[in-house]
């Protein structure tokens, strides 16, 4: 005899049989069971969580200033329409208004940079001057690093600092005021800090206008518009931007524009900074095109409150002759508000594929709901057992289906299998015209001709399962259903959940 096998240790065995189980269970087929459970408080909390989820989906309310105005979230959000972002947009811009300083006065040919204008344009507000600069040696700034000096010998010949001004020349020299002294350089001398000259401008700097021009193409729907609403030719000489009498003048005062971004004009006028000018054009093209306007809206956009990189300004310069011959340049360091004009929308128009997916999407949602009081109740109930046993059943299906066609045939028709024939292929059962017992009220039709049954969902599922025990011979016909199964003879049921 072959010797037997060693048997498998105990962890081993465990972990073969989780595994089957596991296997087994994949197989498996899940179907929903309704089951009606007549409890308030579940109820309430069900309808609850399905009304949450339809306002959120459904109803939203936005708030301007202490009224509150009740939109349907596909108005809001547009989720009905197709949508395109990112307009192609053109920008033109154009500052009007003169100035003076202590001894000049100032117009928008040199107070304005770029002059031909775009999205982009910068206004000077004060300026420091270093007038004559010409080509010679100086004195290097004592703001640039390491070059104070005691002896010819600590400034090296041919050295260049590209924080500096120029090439150094090796000796060292007095400085343009006071005892100390710096590296000579070979630049425009004198350099910037020697005799800078300081000039404000921004006296009257608030009353200057900027005209912005803004017209919008969304190619995906072949929709063009511009911010100017009058066709006029002298309607842009005699209007200034205002949102209640005056929204589609595009001329905006420099002061406006300050003061809706938050800031203080004189100080921002001395420290230079950037003003974003914001144009939004969100257009719902399923309305008439006058529904279509730009909304403005202004911030600063440098970093206020970082003093290293905070403020606004730059350098150039006007070059000519003296006798003409010596090059001469007078070099200017200009601060200024620079306006950035930014401009984004979003367009839409009604789709049925968008439509379609928001709507699917919200009805979906809604079975958050059940599935958050499925969990109460196998959770936190008092009869949560009885509830998970009325609610899953497992019907097996026999492991030879074909050789009982029958039972597959019923599995498949949803009704009764007929049980196993004791008669011939030759003679089939019947029952001959006027023979028989008679039918009267209550009385049972043989099981071979007995029309299937009315019954729930659970009561057939029983009822199948029973039969195919029978005929798999695997279990005797089960008895009358208990008191805690029925619910005919349970007149509360699930109603005491």
């Amino acid at each position: 005899m072959a010797a037997a096998q060693p048997g498998l240790p105990a962890g081993a065995a465990m972990v073969r049989r989780l595994a089957r189980g596991c296997w087994s269970a994949f197989w498996d087929y899940e179907t929903p069971k309704v089951i009606v459970v007549r409890n308030r408080r579940l109820g309430f909390v069900h309808r609850m969580v399905q009304l949450l989820i339809l306002l959120y989906f459904v109803w939203v309310a936005s708030g301007a200033g202490t009224a509150l105005s009740h939109r349907y979230v596909f108005i809001v959000q547009k989720s009905y329409q197709d949508s395109e972002t990112g307009p192609e947009s053109s920008i033109i811009t154009k500052v009007k208004g003169i100035t003076m300083s202590e001894h000049k006065v100032w117009d928008v040919e040199e107070y304005v940079k770029p002059p031909e204008g775009g999205s982009v344009v910068s206004i000077i507000t004060r300026i420091e001057v270093t007038p004559s600069q010409t080509l010679g040696t100086c004195p290097e700034s004592m703001r640039v690093h390491s070059s104070t000096c005691h002896l010819d010998d600590d400034c090296v010949a041919g050295q260049l600092d590209m924080q500096g001004n120029g090439i150094r020349t090796g000796r060292c020299v007095p400085y343009y005021h006071g005892d100390s002294k710096t590296c000579e350089v070979s630049a425009w001398c004198p350099v910037e800090d020697g005799t800078s000259e300081n000039h404000f401008l921004g006296k009257m700097a608030p009353n200057f206008t900027i005209l912005i021009k803004n017209s919008i193409h969304y190619p995906k729907f072949k929709f063009s518009k511009g911010n100017i609403a009058s066709q006029k030719s002298d309607y842009l000489k005699h209007c200034t931007f205002d949102q209640d009498s005056d929204p589609y003048c595009p001329i905006f005062r420099l002061g406006f524009i300050v003061e809706q971004a938050g800031e203080n004009f004189t100080e921002l006028a001395h420290k230079g900074g950037v003003i974003g000018v914001i144009i939004n054009w969100n257009c719902d093209l399923d309305l008439s095109e006058s529904e279509c306007n730009p909304k403005y809206s202004f911030r600063r956009l440098d970093p206020k409150y970082d003093p290293a990189s905070s403020g606004y300004n730059f350098r150039f310069a006007k070059y000519y002759k003296i006798n003409g011959t010596t090059t001469t340049r007078t070099l200017i360091k200009a601060y200024g508000i620079r306006i950035d004009v930014i401009v984004h929308g979003q367009a839409g128009k009604f789709s049925l594929i968008p439509t379609i997916i928001n709507l699917a999407t919200a009805l979906t949602s809604i079975g958050v709901g059940s599935f958050l009081c499925d969990w109460i109740l196998l959770t936190f109930m008092n009869k949560n057992k009885l509830y998970s046993h009325k609610k899953f059943d497992k019907v097996r299906t026999p492991r030879h289906p074909s050789s009982r066609w029958p039972v597959t045939l019923a599995l498949v028709l949803g009704q009764i299998p007929p049980p196993p024939s004791h008669y011939s292929q030759d003679q089939p059962p019947s029952l001959p015209s006027g023979e028989g017992p008679a039918l009267g009220e209550g009385a049972e039709l043989p099981l071979a001709v007995q029309p299937p049954r009315s019954c729930s969902s659970s009561a057939l599922t029983e009822q199948v399962v029973d039969t195919l025990d029978q005929h798999m011979g695997q279990r005797p016909p089960v008895p009358e259903p208990s008191q805690q199964d029925s619910t005919s003879t349970d007149p509360k049921g699930l109603a005491q959940l």
